[in-house]
């Protein structure tokens, strides 16, 4: 989309990010948000570009950090710590954009392509990958109840992006989910996929932290 398009769709909005960053890591061991890739730690990378992409950022961290990194305490879980960086978005911001700090590649073009879609009438946008492996639903006992359609799954991403006053609502009851736009979709609210980006992947092993050392020297 070209700068000229962006630009007309853009006049009048204000657009703010909430950088998720207030997980403990159980799964990694350590809070991973703060593990070092090329000197700069996890969130420093997600939180730069958000700067870039948007016009004002809140770091949603742990209470230890957050005082002293001007940010905001997070909550017990993903969606209390997205409702904390609510609360310190301004009234006036038009689109909040949701980003997981676990993210550090996610590029600015991503966002704008979130954004650009909000922009363009949907409630809500996220990047997705098409699903290449096959899914089984399981129930009791793991047994297999059905396989659906790999062609209809994508994988969804952070950044999204959403109205500002929809995804407020969704947050209104203190709902909880694993993404920002389930809570939007529960509403009712109309969510739309952008092509997501297989660089964009989320650090929840340490191997996937290995990965991104080796991506950020340009080994791969």
């Amino acid at each position: 989309m070209g700068m000229n398009t962006v630009s007309r769709q853009r006049v009048g909005e204000k657009i703010w990010t909430i950088v998720v960053a207030a997980g403990s890591g159980s799964r990694f061991g350590s809070p991973k948000q703060f593990s070092l890739i090329n000197e700069r730690r996890v969130v420093d990378w997600a939180v730069e570009t958000a700067r870039l992409a948007s016009d004002g950022v809140v770091v949603v961290l742990p209470a230890d950090q957050a005082t002293r990194e001007g940010g905001v305490v997070g909550g017990a879980t993903r969606s209390a710590s997205v409702r904390s960086g609510l609360a310190a978005v301004p009234n006036d911001a038009t689109i909040i954009c949701v980003h997981d700090a676990a993210r550090p590649f996610a590029s600015e073009f991503l966002f704008d392509e979130v954004i650009d879609a909000v922009c363009a009438g949907a409630d809500g946008a996220v990047p997705g990958l098409p699903v290449v492996d096959t899914i089984k639903f399981v129930g009791e006992n793991n047994v297999v109840v059905s396989t659906p359609n790999r062609r209809d799954l994508v994988a969804v991403q952070t950044p999204q992006a959403f109205r500002a006053k929809t995804l407020r609502q969704a947050h209104a009851h203190n709902p909880e989910g694993t993404d920002d736009s389930t809570l939007v979709e529960n509403n009712g609210f109309r969510v739309v996929v952008v092509n997501g980006d297989p660089l964009n992947r989320k650090i929840t092993t340490p191997e996937d932290l290995n990965w991104a050392r080796t991506i950020s020297r340009g080994e791969v």
